[in-house]
């Protein structure tokens, strides 16, 4: 799938330094295969929405969620030889316009410029989510660093009129808010309560795309 990159050659007092490039040539494929993975996903998404074979919110929240993965995962790859997006499909011959059309609008088709649009406040909570869950994952864990975007998750579910005051997704981030806040601003998270937040948020998030399947 991936032309142009050499392969790493063995010999003499250089194995170590051989096996420092070949490790580097794996991450570079796997990064590759994995921003390949994402564009054609998107592509597949696009053409399923076109056919009405997901719902609005569906859609919604899973163009959402490739928009914030193909952004990390194109950093991964991003250099001399790939520039930018397009650079990268046409080496790789990736024929995929709806999806080069989504991530070059940076929105889902269904959202609109309006802030109260009700897609907009769910690619804000896909997105949301999906920023603190890497923040700790990067172990970033300062209160500080954590509560805000937690804050700015819970008050854009709460506009979603329509989302049950008393749903799993909301009774979660509310339970790790009043934890936060009944800490300092240097204050950090220690390993347990690391763990426990990823696996509360994980279940939250799950819980909302439960809710919109079912909306």
């Amino acid at each position: 799938m991936f032309h142009g990159i050499p392969a790493a050659g063995v010999g003499g007092g250089k194995t170590s330094n051989s096996i420092n490039i070949c490790i580097h040539v794996l991450n570079l494929y796997d990064n590759m295969a994995e921003l390949f993975a994402v564009v054609k996903t998107l592509q597949a998404l696009e053409k399923a929405y076109i056919k009405d074979c997901v719902t609005p919110n569906e859609y919604t929240a899973s163009c959402s969620r490739l928009l914030v993965q193909y952004k990390a995962a194109f950093k991964q790859v991003q250099g001399s030889d790939v520039g930018s997006i397009d650079d990268f499909c046409r080496k790789y011959r990736l024929d995929c316009p709806l999806a080069m059309e989504r991530i070059k609008e940076d929105r889902p088709i269904t959202i609109k410029d309006d802030k109260g649009n009700l897609n907009r406040c769910i690619a804000d909570i896909v997105s949301l989510f999906i920023t603190v869950m890497d923040k700790l994952r990067l172990e970033i864990r300062a209160m500080d660093e954590i509560q805000p975007d937690l804050r700015e998750l819970m008050e854009t579910m709460n506009r979603m009129s329509n989302m049950p005051p008393d749903s799993e997704a909301k009774d979660k981030v509310s339970l790790w808010l009043t934890t936060l806040s009944s800490m300092s601003a240097s204050d950090e998270l220690d390993d347990s309560q690391v763990r426990q937040m990823l696996f509360d948020l994980e279940s939250a998030y799950n819980a909302f795309n439960r809710f919109l399947h079912s909306s």
